[in-house]
């Protein structure tokens, strides 16, 4: 048995003693909190990734079927409880008819005119995509019912494609764009295009650099490093591509990150939108702005012209300014992988911190995620960006 400090204490004996502080000992400095975070909303049931707030304030979230029991993939909150949306009906799994149903939405995002729109990854435990299934939806708010489906082909999402976040500019074309990310585990990365009057779309930046993980990428998160460890298996590193975006206040320029990185890119839309152009002119336009020094999941964009950024590695969300400087908006030890975020015509940053990294498939098998999940807000100086027609 090992001894320690040559004391002839054994180790197992020196684990069972209990360490009582000295009465007098001084208060030590810790960590200070920046920021003045609400709690918006709180979760019992499964992990919530994505928040959208209506521009008359109703907030919607969403559960991907990650593992957890998923009765709804989609609610409003109502009174600080979630409840299916826009029914229970539509909510309900049927892997049968993936195309009439909900699958598994990843994100919910209300557009400038203030329709909701459902991204569904058609994917159940990132799992191969269903026929079908990988689609965008739009609900009218006035009504709370389905008003526009538009599903993805087969070569625009694949069976290994994710879908995982999406904006807006309807400014373009006869109803305007939309831009998503693909933030594939293991098939090819890249950028999707969809134009929401035909309902075409086609992909971009096809496993370009900028849209691909970083190898051999090790977050650092709780002060541990992040890897998957699934239970009886080897550790290997973590590989999402991109995956946040947000598009700039002038609509010039989309900004994305993979979630295996710390480097953050831009592109310029003109290239994404330009069907003729080939992949070679579109990669011309891509701009790398760096090394952060920390890893992001969700991205926002204000009207003033600056970016926000979670940052999943030290319990913080940073502004990035026209200039490419940084500040702290929020640190806090209760934001436990900040994931979505989402800027609201009140005001608010709205934002949801859902525990990812103690998942268990990074654990050896053992969920380490404690409840409730949560949804925080935290005031601004800015609106959100609204590209729409006058």
């Amino acid at each position: 048995m090992t001894r320690l400090f040559g004391l002839g204490l054994p180790a197992l004996a020196l684990l069972s003693l209990t360490v009582i502080a000295p009465a007098d000992e001084p208060k030590l400095p810790t960590a200070e909190p920046v920021g003045r975070i609400e709690v918006v909303a709180t979760f019992d049931g499964p992990m919530p990734t994505g928040v959208t707030v209506s521009h008359k304030g109703r907030i919607f979230v969403n559960f991907p079927r990650w593992g957890d029991k998923v009765d709804f993939t989609v609610a409003e909150l109502e009174d600080g409880k979630p409840v299916a949306f826009p029914n229970a009906a539509f909510n309900r799994l049927d892997k049968d008819r993936p195309a009439d149903c909900l699958v598994s939405v990843q994100s919910v995002v209300v557009g400038p005119d203030d329709r909701l729109w459902l991204l569904d990854t058609g994917s159940i435990e990132f799992g191969p995509t269903l026929p079908g299934g990988p689609k965008l939806v739009g609900v009218d708010l006035r009504t709370n019912k389905v008003c526009k489906t538009i599903p993805f082909p087969e070569d625009v999402a694949r069976k290994t494609t994710y879908l995982n976040d999406v904006r807006f500019d309807l400014r373009r074309g006869k109803a305007g764009v939309a831009y998503i990310t693909d933030s594939s585990l293991q098939g090819p990365n890249g950028l999707i295009v969809v134009d929401l009057a035909t309902g075409k779309s086609w992909r971009r930046l096809e496993n370009h650099p900028s849209t691909r993980a970083d190898k051999n990428f090790l977050p650092i998160v709780e002060g541990r490093p992040l890897m998957n460890r699934p239970k009886g298996g080897k550790p290997t590193h973590m590989t999402v591509g991109s995956d946040g975006i947000a598009i700039s206040h002038d609509g010039k320029y989309l900004y994305y990150c993979p979630l295996s990185s710390r480097r953050l890119y831009r592109v310029r839309t003109e290239a994404l939108l330009d069907e003729k152009a080939s992949d070679a002119d579109v990669a011309k336009t891509v701009e790398n702005l760096g090394d952060r020094g920390f890893a992001s999941d969700g991205l926002e964009s204000d009207n003033k012209g600056r970016l926000y950024l979670t940052d999943y590695e030290h319990n913080a969300i940073l502004r990035r300014d026209a200039e490419g400087n940084y500040e702290a908006l929020v640190h806090d030890p209760r934001v436990l992988w900040p994931d979505t975020l989402a800027l609201a015509a009140d005001g608010y940053l709205y934002f949801t911190a859902n525990q990812l990294h103690r998942q268990a498939q990074f654990h050896g098998g053992k969920d380490r995620r404690k409840k409730p999940y949560s949804l925080f807000r935290v005031k601004l100086d800015a609106g959100p960006v609204l590209l729409r027609r006058k």
